[in-house]
């Protein structure tokens, strides 16, 4: 999509950073409303997210003025924040297809740019890798500078920390740029961002503040030692205390927004020796009004109109699994006062709104620290309360130790609300829940649910709610089938599969969503079909009769292929010398890029009518 040079004059002379340090620095205002501006225009046209890049603007242009990108290098953390970065590094015009099939990725990739020297999607990684990046950069000794932009609630994790408290050990030449907004994509939580709040609006720091001013008034010369007092004093009580003691030098806060400002405190601190920490204040959806005001809801947008000021609402439709989630955990909640809810900063895009205002005693929103989430509900479980922890498959293997040492190996009964399994769409490589059935399986004490449709969740909830060892009940993104999800709970016999349809010579084992699109070949092709519910423990009695009747099996699942529910099935054949064949379709072994869900289902052949050809092949 060609830019408009008459409306964005100046960017339209930026198609890459050292053009960009071409221009006067008083022209970096300007320059910064007209990215903000496009970024605007752009992701209403094309959806993504939106509100974290409105935030980071003037930053994104100081950063590019100041540091010689690409051999400098930059990291972002999260990706959400890096929307300006790509449009003034090369990918401007090819904007409008970000997050769409064969389109630009959404967020930050290496195999992309040369600009985005770390890919990026999870939060909390940039520390680390800027300080691997540093210490090359000093053993190359060619003056190679480091810096890692983390924000939107990224510093609340671990890793960061972790990696901080190395950085100070080893003294190595990097900037960590601290980009507070005070949001992550729901609100921040946590005593750090409480601490940073309480000290730079409280009544000691004030009291002072304003006492020296009143009792210094009207001396001038003195009035200036005042302001300078307080910048010192600021100094002394404000979060940089904390980032001193991990042996940082901590500069700031200063005003995000001030790209002038930006760019003469980036100039001043290029040099210095160490690792350094600047502090900037930001607002998330800076210079959209809409935006401004509901950040949570402007993270991510469908394609909407900037004039309107409000999102189209979503058309009516079948409940998401994660609606149906969200209505169960109130409904359990009602009935159960032990039960407690656990979310790594996920509430949204969990289902949890309702649940955290009607149940607010029961709901524990952790910060973005999937580990700590998991082993919360395992301390909660040791104390004879009954833990729910939401999380997306794909931020669950951030807490793997911690699924095995801490809840299984103990046999804890922690219920695992798996969101985002299978293929997610356009968030891509870093977000496809393809491997939890793999990486769970092999876990002993674990049982594993994959539901076929909304009700079968509901009910598969509850099941697990009743057991009194781990559960994982993994569902997709969106919604699947067209059943009515049932108001009464039943809890479901463990380790039972559903035959669906009587046919012959194949027998379909589907094991979750991918039931729907295989039922057109099982019509078409008189085979039989099965809605397996249970990964773990399998349905072995009905394999054993199944094997008997047909000639073959076919394993269907939205999981990787490798070590995955049908893997589970050929496991258990071979172990009782059972000769009929597999054959299994699922996720193949590569990363699957950005795209719907059909389409990347399609390209899969996990589409109907894939299923249907390639079992027909088979014939």
């Amino acid at each position: 999509m060609k830019l408009d040079s008459s409306k964005y004059p100046l960017l339209a002379l930026v198609d890459e950073p050292a053009q960009l340090r071409q221009l006067p620095q008083p022209q970096l205002g300007k320059l910064s409303d007209e990215l903000r501006d496009y970024l605007l225009n752009s992701v209403s046209q094309s959806s993504g997210h939106l509100a974290s890049g409105l935030g980071t603007v003037e930053l994104t242009v100081a950063l590019h003025y100041v540091y010689n990108t690409p051999e400098d290098r930059l990291i972002w953390d999260v990706g959400h924040q890096a929307y300006p970065h790509k449009i003034l590094t090369g990918r401007r015009d090819a904007m409008h297809t970000i997050r769409q099939k064969d389109g630009l990725h959404p967020f930050p990739f290496r195999e992309e740019s040369e600009y985005d020297t770390f890919s990026v999607g999870h939060s909390s990684t940039s520390i680390s890798a800027a300080l691997g990046m540093s210490i090359a950069a000093q053993k190359e000794g060619k003056g190679r500078k480091t810096v890692a932009v983390i924000g939107d609630g990224a510093i609340t994790a671990g890793m960061a920390f972790e990696a901080m408290n190395h950085a100070g050990d080893i003294k190595s030449d990097m900037l960590i740029i601290l980009n507070d907004n005070e949001m992550s994509i729901s609100e921040n939580v946590g005593a750090l961002n409480n601490h940073f709040a309480r000290i730079l609006s409280g009544s000691f720091y004030t009291n002072i503040r304003e006492g020296s001013k009143k009792i210094l008034s009207g001396v001038p010369t003195v009035k200036e030692l005042a302001s300078r007092m307080e910048e010192h004093l600021k100094g002394m009580v404000i979060p940089g205390t904390f980032f001193e003691e991990l042996g940082l030098n901590y500069i700031g806060p200063i005003d995000g927004h001030d790209v002038n400002m930006l760019v003469d405190t980036l100039r001043n601190m290029r040099n210095l020796k160490g690792p350094q920490i600047l502090h900037i204040k930001t607002q998330k959806g800076k210079g959209y009004k809409p935006a401004e005001a509901d950040p949570i809801g402007y993270h991510g947008v469908p394609k909407f109109d900037p004039s309107v000021h409000s999102l189209p609402k979503s058309k009516p439709g079948a409940p998401t699994f994660s609606k149906v989630f969200g209505d169960w955990l109130c409904d359990m909640a009602a009935q159960d006062p032990k039960l407690m809810a656990i979310t790594p900063a996920m509430r949204e895009g969990s289902g949890m709104v309702r649940f955290s205002k009607e149940f607010p005693e029961q709901y524990f929103d952790v910060a973005i620290a999937e580990q700590h989430a998991v082993t919360l509900g395992a301390g909660f479980a040791c104390e004879g309360l009954k833990p729910v922890v939401a999380i997306y498959s794909s931020f669950l293997q951030r807490a793997y130790d911690q699924l095995i040492h801490d809840v299984a190996l103990q046999n804890l009964p922690v219920l695992f609300a798996i969101d985002r399994a299978g293929i997610v769409g356009a968030d891509g490589e870093t977000h496809q829940g393809a491997y939890d059935l793999s990486f769970m399986r092999c876990i002993p004490n674990m049982i594993i649910m994959a539901p076929s449709d909304t009700n079968e969740c509901r009910q598969m909830l509850y099941t697990g709610y009743q057991c009194n060892q781990p559960v994982a009940v993994r569902y997709p993104r969106g919604s699947a089938g067209d059943s009515d999800v049932q108001t009464q709970m039943q809890a479901y016999e463990i380790g039972k599969g559903n035959v669906i349809r009587k046919g012959e010579k194949v027998a379909i084992l589907s094991f979750g969503t991918l039931l729907h699109n295989a039922k057109q070949a099982a019509e078409n092709l008189n085979t039989t079909l099965v809605d397996m519910r249970f990964v773990k423990p399998l349905d072995e009695a009905l394999l054993v009769e199944l094997s008997k009747t047909h000639d073959r099996f076919v394993c269907l699942e939205d999981n990787a292929i490798a070590g995955g529910a049908g893997s589970a099935v050929m496991e258990f054949l071979g172990s009782q010398g059972i000769q009929t064949p597999v054959t299994l379709f699922g996720i193949p072994d590569e990363f699957i890029k950005h795209g719907t869900q059909d389409e990347m289902h399609a390209e899969m052949g996990l589409c109907a009518n894939s299923i249907e050809q390639r079992i027909n092949a088979l014939l």
